[in-house]
């Protein structure tokens, strides 16, 4: 082994980091703000016939306004299952429905109910920097046996340890920047 392998496992690091990244991105896309976004209805588990099935898979979502939400199912007997899972998630919205479609109107957030999100946000931020950590460990015992078992050098060893520090850094300060955005977002008014 050598530093192409190295390299090869911060490159495994990455991609994993951006993983999390990603993950954290579609979750705070989820987070209300005070406008309206197809974003925060699209992943909700919606029983379809016994399967939970994302709601962007049931229907359109479009925002014909910016405080609101129209949701046209592509099987009108879904929409009863749409509601109630609108109702049971944590969004604190009321489906309006006509048979055909759904409305939903974005009551403006109050300062209790921003810093609730800001609250909620917060956690998921601290759980993704959890992730990022929990893979740098796992590479880092990774490169800890391979010196073990003499496959690597100290000094490529030490490369390696301080790479994937400087790959973890970066994602943790993409994840800080990410809440900073998302907080800005939710305490407009």
């Amino acid at each position: 082994m050598s530093t192409d392998e190295i390299k090869d496992l911060l490159k495994d690091a990455e991609a994993r980091m951006h993983g999390a990244i990603q993950s954290l991105s579609d979750d705070l896309a989820g987070i209300r703000t005070g406008r309206a976004s197809p974003a925060l209805v699209e992943r909700l588990q919606v029983d379809y016939y016994g399967n939970p099935t994302h709601l962007m898979q049931l229907a359109s979502i479009s925002i014909p306004e910016p405080r609101s939400i129209l949701i046209k199912p592509f099987d009108a007997a879904s929409i009863k299952n749409i509601e109630k899972a609108i109702r049971t998630s944590n969004l604190g919205l009321n489906p309006n429905s006509d048979g055909k479609v759904i409305h939903l109107n974005l009551p403006p957030l109050d300062e209790e109910r921003r810093r609730a999100l800001v609250k909620q946000m917060h956690h998921r931020l601290e759980e993704a920097r959890v992730a990022v950590r929990n893979i740098r460990r796992d590479l880092h015992n990774d490169i800890r046996d391979y010196e073990k078992e003499k496959l690597i050098t100290e000094d490529d060893r030490l490369y390696g340890e301080e790479e994937l520090q400087k790959i973890t850094d970066k994602f943790i300060e993409d994840i800080a920047r990410h809440g900073q955005v998302k907080e800005k977002e939710i305490m407009e008014v």
